[in-house]
């Protein structure tokens, strides 16, 4: 029998490429989610019955372990930008990811990989790195051979990144950022996938950091994005000090209203996250240590952002005609 996968947030941005590859690779893969009626869409990643959706609640012993019963390897990819609540910070990305670790090593689990982020720093004022960094922790004192990915900003399809600002791009003349000095080093989810199969595969252990070949700060990256959607923009960089002056109303506001009001916005930690670069750091174990080529954004961003220009698919053809026209 083929062995099996379960890959907590199985069908979350990450996890999702990471259960399309793992079901390639001929392994029965086990999608844990909260909502597995809304993780259908994994299915038809391998052969019948090859990929499973099945509930879990990883804030709960008895859920997490019914879920890695009999599992050779186990994914967390599961995180959140929620800093209070039920889910928040602390609960899933610090007693949550020990959960899963400290579960894998009582139930004999193989290989162990855990997604957290560049940036985790017990030290950091963010309280979302700090969360990160705990978890790692975590994971290492319960499992210290696990394998634990690093990433960059994430790009690819169904990002939250450039799809967020391609889609404010549309709104008018002005795209405002914090920290357009600060540099980033976008990676492509399916390398981030690549890199966690290698993990499950055994190729790797400890921390790595992910990265793809592009740096840039914050500024270029949207010059670049605006470039592929072929809109003129100008990329208005608002002070910090500003910035959270904006994210403090809007942390108070969510507050007054019990959460009715979602501050989707910018909040005050992740003010205090964009004052420091996200790169990967000198000497640091990367993608290519597990083998895995960098993809360049140039490659990817193209094929999933000509939705947010002016004449969205039908732009290659007007192109076109005007060569046309010019001949």
């Amino acid at each position: 029998m083929s062995k099996l996968v379960t890959i907590y947030g199985g069908s979350g941005f990450v996890g999702r490429y990471i259960a399309r590859r793992m079901a390639k690779a001929g392994w029965r893969v086990r999608v844990a989610t909260r909502r597995p009626n809304e993780a259908l869409f994994v299915k038809p990643y391998g052969s019948v019955g090859q990929v499973e959706p099945i509930f879990c609640n990883i804030r709960d012993d008895a859920s997490v372990r019914a879920v890695m019963q009999g599992a050779d390897a186990v994914v967390n990819c599961v995180g959140t930008f929620d800093k209070g609540g039920r889910n928040s910070f602390e609960a899933i990305q610090n007693i949550g990811a020990g959960r899963i670790a400290r579960l894998a090593a009582e139930l004999g689990v193989g290989q162990l990989v855990h997604i957290s982020a560049i940036g985790a720093d017990a030290g950091s004022d963010s309280i979302y790195a700090q969360s990160k960094a705990a978890g790692e922790a975590a994971v290492l004192a319960a499992f210290p051979t696990a394998t634990i990915l690093r990433p960059s900003v994430v790009f690819g399809a169904e990002d939250q990144f450039f799809n967020r600002f391609a889609g404010m791009a549309r709104l008018g003349p002005i795209l405002p950022v914090v920290g357009a000095s600060t540099k980033f080093q976008p990676v492509y989810v399916d390398d981030v996938a690549q890199a966690a199969v290698a993990g499950v595969l055994g190729k790797g252990s400890g921390i790595y950091e992910l990265g793809g070949p592009d740096v840039a700060s914050f500024r270029d990256l949207m010059t670049q994005m605006l470039a592929v959607i072929q809109r003129r923009r100008l990329v208005l960089n608002i002070p910090f000090i500003a910035a959270r002056v904006m994210a403090f109303g809007f942390d108070i506001l969510q507050a007054v209203t019990l959460g009715l009001f979602k501050n989707g916005m910018i909040t005050a930690d992740q003010v205090r996250s964009l004052r420091r670069d996200n790169v990967v750091a000198p000497g640091a174990k990367s993608l290519v240590d597990l083998g895995v080529t960098p993809t360049a954004m140039a490659a990817v961003l193209p094929e999933y952002l000509w939705r947010y220009r002016p004449s969205g698919q039908y732009a290659a053809i007007k192109d076109s005609a005007r060569n046309l026209r010019k001949s």
